[in-house]
């Protein structure tokens, strides 16, 4: 199996420099995850300024319950990730090409089941959660429209995904560079122009992002140096359909149980009302942006560490491990003293209600140091995963982000009422929050160090068969 040479090829991640060839995969990968998390801030500065902040809590309150009925999705990408490094790292050109086939299969029956699921329950999780009735038919038009289109947004990520583990991250970037462009100019058509209020925005969104799925598989069908994708490829392998949901299954229920998590505390935030709530939005939004360095070499450490083990080079998984984390970390410290100096221009950048700015600032002083912790967890657990072992990072998540969190939440709530906060202080959900991550990176480390991972492989040279 041959390289292609240029920036929008295969790269083989298990020669050069290990901190460079990091850098330098990491790096498009960032502007791409940058550029996506522009569609759901382009969401809410537009629904924000034209619309109004109930608009922007309604928005906010359908993200726990889309990432809830994304489980299935999240599966299918994080096993066939790990799988597409690994045997392109291995050299294994027929079990990549029918890994890379059978994910686009499953990725179609999984979106199936989404569209058809997702608006039969949208609206009664919203009613569960306490959703306030001044925004709750703008979330349930939100969902509906996200789900019946939600075949571009799967895609999308599953065949980025399958560029990424082959060491691709440019072409990616370069499609989702397009489609946020026409995200962001759709949602300023459908919501300023034809005044589809909260529905515009989903449309727009699932627009783009059907755009940027056709390019990607565009891309793939070209790229026969480094595998066959055909009709016969499409076909589902029963023992790579297997491997994959056996790799990407615990990463499913996490992310089930997680945004299990997050419905609860959703419901805790919506009993402080609309205006904690559209403050919870805009801190969330600047925290994707915050939180995207560290799931960038996150993604990162997955690739390299996938291609590598697959090549059987465990000294150079180390080393670039060390390496990652440390410029991982350094960057998310610039991060942190950035929020903290200049995260009310960021605020304000959503509304202009002052007392909505000045809330946000105060939850976001709260969580800027999280970021830190966060980037060590993410570094050694894409580690793992990319290894293999994806059941300790699962437990870990659970952990620190279920078991942990939300009694704190609620517990701090509980503590802290008054005849000024009947509910709690709303500093509760974010205190929560520094705490599961702090403690989940210093359990994450203590199992890296460990190193049950260096034991475990889905290749086997000899056999060329997962395992």
């Amino acid at each position: 199996m041959t390289e292609s040479r240029g920036i929008f090829a295969a790269k083989d991640l298990t020669e050069g420099t290990p901190w460079k060839r990091i850098v330098e995969f990491t790096i498009p990968m960032l502007i791409g995850n940058i550029a996506q998390q522009l569609y759901n801030t382009a969401d809410s500065i537009i629904v924000g300024r034209y619309i109004g902040d109930n608009a922007l809590a309604a928005v906010g309150s359908a993200g726990p319950i889309l990432n809830l009925l994304l489980v299935l999705f999240v599966g299918i990408a994080v096993g066939t990730g790990i799988m597409v490094a690994q045997y392109f790292g291995a050299k294994e050109r027929d079990l990549l090409s029918r890994t890379i086939g059978t994910c686009i299969t499953l990725t179609a029956i999984a979106s199936g089941i989404i569209m058809v699921i997702g608006p039969l329950v949208s609206r009664a999780l919203l009613e569960l959660l306490n959703t306030p009735p001044s925004i709750i038919d703008w979330c349930t038009d939100y969902l509906n429209i996200f789900f019946l289109g939600i075949a571009g947004f799967t895609y999308y990520n599953i065949l980025a995904g399958v560029l990424r583990g082959l060491g691709d991250s440019v072409s990616a970037l370069a499609f989702l560079l397009i489609s946020t462009v026409l995200n962001v100019g759709l949602d300023i058509l459908f919501v300023a122009s034809f005044n589809m209020g909260v529905p515009g925005v989903a449309l727009a969104t699932v627009l783009a992002q059907g755009f940027s799925a056709v390019f990607c598989l565009l891309k793939l069908m070209h790229m026969t140096e480094s595998f066959e994708l055909n009709w016969s490829v499409l076909k589902p392998n029963r023992e790579l359909s297997f491997a994959v949901i056996k790799l990407g299954l615990p990463s499913g229920v996490t992310q089930a149980i997680l945004s299990l998590g997050m419905i609860v505390v959703q419901s805790l935030t919506n009993s402080f009302g609309e205006m904690v709530i559209a403050s919870n939005v805009i801190v969330m939004r600047v925290d994707g942006f915050a939180m995207m360095p560290n799931f960038s070499f996150g993604s990162a450490m997955t690739t390299f560490a996938g291609q590598n083990i697959g090549a059987r080079k465990i000294d150079r998984v180390e080393q670039g491990t060390r390496d990652g984390t440390i410029i991982a970390v350094a960057v998310s410290a610039v991060i942190t003293a950035v929020l903290l100096i200049f995260g009310h221009y960021l605020m304000n950048v959503f509304t202009d209600t002052l007392e909505l700015v000045t809330l946000s600032m105060r939850m976001m002083r709260i969580l800027a140091f999280g970021y830190i912790a966060v980037a060590v967890t993410q570094c050694l657990s894409g580690v793992m995963r990319g290894a293999g072992d994806v059941m300790t990072p699962m437990w870990i998540s659970l952990f620190s982000s279920v078991i942990l969190r939300i009694p704190t939440a609620y517990g701090i709530a509980y503590l802290t009422r008054s005849e000024l906060y009947p509910t709690g202080r709303p500093e509760s959900i974010f205190i929560s929050l520094l705490i599961s991550w702090t403690l989940g990176a210093i359990i994450t480390l203590i199992y890296y160090k460990k190193g049950a991972w260096r034991k475990i492989t889905i290749t086997d040279k000899k056999k060329g068969v997962a395992i």
